[in-house]
């Protein structure tokens, strides 16, 4: 028995944020962003939609594609960094609205690597024989973490919620292995440092932003292109396989011109690598499963096919997933 992807799903908020409207809001221009990240727009959740409200459609759509009634999934994780709140999780609120009421549930924190370290999570429980369905999703509201007024980091990010239904199946379609890794050392390049235990919310940590996004731009890119690069080499290489061997890539949705490199050094055909970054920015965890859920509706790739992931985040996290549809 093998972990398989029997439905993907995705969900976007509608509010549309530009790059020109982002060029009236900071010191910006749609030639200064296009050029240094790819993103022409993001989507941005409205005022009071929290991480679960978006994963509820994603996570339906999943379930219907896959053909799954609420009470036969097993399992539920999210993966996100901006929950409804710190407890409870945001699993359970999409069990309860799901009414999954049958499925233990539970988020993963690792960043933007979010979804990958979920995949492998649950990968792993159905093939303990735990679990036999279990929801593996994606979501995040980064428009809350984001300082508006840091043309740096906030013309990056977007809102929005993928989710994967992965059932434990006969035959040789599956999640072939994942490939998760950390390193604390790099912590500093990456954080959203504020409103957790050590600097606890303030009044003076409010106006200080220090519940925001902060990143080292230059040294994250560095470690992003080297390490995305090694986590596929452990998935190629794990597996016995090449380059040549894949149908499609889907990396981590952060920088054009970061997936532009691993791509370079892995020598993969530009063709092969998939990308959605120009419409939606970095949607952080939901980044691949809303890429995976538009890649295969787009028939980017079918049955039988390769597909290798590849994503890096704040932590410092990365890691990789290959997976035969």
């Amino acid at each position: 028995m093998k972990p398989v992807i029997t439905g993907t799903g995705s969900f976007l908020p509608e509010k549309v944020l530009t790059n020109s409207d982002l060029a009236r809001m900071v010191d910006t221009s749609n030639e200064w962003i296009v050029e240094r990240t790819g993103i022409s727009e993001r989507r941005i959740a409205e005022d009071g939609v929290a991480a679960s409200d978006l994963a509820i459609p994603a996570a339906q759509r999943a379930m219907d594609k896959a053909g799954l009634k609420p009470e036969e999934v097993d399992l539920i994780i999210v993966g996100t960094s901006t929950p409804d709140m710190m407890f409870p999780s945001t699993a359970c609120f999409v069990q309860s609205k799901l009414g999954a009421v049958n499925a233990a549930a539970f988020d993963l924190l690792a960043a933007c690597s979010g979804f990958t370290f979920s995949l492998a999570t649950a990968s792993n429980f159905l093939l303990s024989g735990q679990y036999k369905n279990a929801l593996v999703i994606g979501a995040e509201v980064y428009s809350t973490i984001v300082d508006w007024t840091d043309r740096k980091t906030c013309v990056l990010f977007g809102d929005g919620a993928g989710a994967v239904v992965l059932s434990a199946r006969d035959g040789d379609s599956g999640i072939l292995s994942t490939h998760i890794f950390s390193n604390g050392n790099y912590s500093d390049f990456l954080m959203a440092p504020g409103g957790g235990s050590k600097l606890r919310f303030t009044n003076e940590m409010i106006e200080q932003k220090q519940y925001c996004l902060a990143m080292d731009g230059k040294k994250t890119f560095t470690l992003a292109v080297r390490n995305m690069t090694q986590a596929a080499r452990a998935a190629l290489d794990h597996n016995g396989l090449k380059t040549s061997d894949l149908k499609l890539v889907i990396p981590h949705q952060a920088n054009i011109r970061i997936i532009s490199a691993v791509a370079k050094k892995l020598g993969l055909d530009e063709n092969l690598v998939y990308s959605n970054i120009h419409r939606y920015g970095n949607t952080a965890a939901a980044s691949i499963p809303i890429a995976l859920d538009e890649a295969l509706s787009e028939g980017r790739a079918g049955k039988g096919d390769l597909i290798l992931t590849v994503t890096f985040g704040g932590g410092f996290t990365w890691g990789s997933s290959l997976i035969r549809l």
